[in-house]
């Protein structure tokens, strides 16, 4: 929503302040359609050729987030602090084996069934039943630490591939000016093919060809700069509902007490996602 509204701004402003000062849009508009094309087709033939099929998914989905917003929202944090909660408990008072049939299968799980949403999630699914499994399957014999590296490696990875559509968008931003000097230079060469032209139609021609500087200029750092930007916060927001899991489960094997697990957990998330303690206790109580 932000992100939209701030790139009809931008456009607003830049065009309308250039047309207040006097500026004549008809020849920048006339341009604007031939230097698109060929700063845009450069863009993109460009970010095909850098990235596979695979990489090339998530940009597009990294585009949905920006506009979108962060994925989880203050409940999904909630939830997914109590569900790791009530799984570590059932743990500690039924033993490792009481966990086999929820983690080993979680669609059929009376406890994840209470989370419809997180067990949609297949990534955060997926770091607490693998997680978990390791424990049963050791019969809880497991050095804490050795756990806390093994998620560690897995919060590493999934936030590796969730950053990849930043790092394509940052790159495509750091290019954009240079694309935009090729779009220039190819029109000083039409130009130059055209001396013999009249100094108004040579006038013409060369403004055209720095419209092709001007929007490489204005896309890199207007445009796709501030959008990649948006997309690490919202990456960086998201993450922390992994970084809260992975407290709750190593709080929990350190046998910490429950209020000092959920608050580890609660402590790290960020401000605007974050519960009131009193709330998450409640909501493991049940109330």
């Amino acid at each position: 929503m932000f992100a939209a509204t701030g790139i009809i701004i931008l456009l607003v402003l830049v065009f309308g302040g250039f047309a207040l000062t006097g500026g004549a849009l008809g020849p920048v508009m006339h341009a604007l359609p031939h230097e698109m094309l060929i700063i845009g087709g450069a863009a993109v033939g460009a970010t095909v050729a850098g990235n596979s099929m695979h990489e090339l998914k998530l940009l597009g989905g990294g585009f949905a987030k920006v506009f979108k917003g962060p994925r989880y929202s203050e409940k999904d944090h909630i939830d997914a602090i109590a569900l790791t909660a009530k799984l570590m408990k059932m743990m500690k008072t039924e033993g490792p084996v009481a966990l086999e049939s929820h983690v080993t299968n979680p669609q059929e799980s009376t406890i994840f069934a209470e989370y419809p949403s997180l067990l949609r999630d297949k990534a955060l699914t997926g770091l607490v039943c693998d997680t978990l499994t390791l424990i049963v399957v050791s019969s809880g014999s497991l050095d804490t630490h050795a756990v806390e590296d093994v998620m560690d490696n897995a919060i590493k990875s999934q936030l590796h591939e969730m950053d990849e559509p930043q790092h394509a968008l940052q790159s495509l931003a750091d290019a954009l000016p240079a694309l935009g000097i090729v779009a220039a230079v190819l029109g000083v060469v039409k130009t130059m093919g055209s001396i013999n032209e009249p100094p108004e139609v040579l006038g013409g021609m060369i403004g055209s060809a720095l419209v092709g500087t001007f929007l490489g200029v204005l896309l890199a750092y207007g445009i796709v700069g501030p959008l990649a930007g948006r997309l690490k916060q919202v990456n960086a927001h998201d993450a922390q509902i992994y970084h809260s899991v992975k407290q709750v489960l190593i709080a929990s094997l350190h046998g910490y007490p429950q209020p000092l697990v959920v608050e580890s957990a609660r402590s790290g998330l960020p401000p605007a996602q974050r519960p009131a303690l009193t709330e998450l206790l409640d909501t493991l109580r049940g109330k």
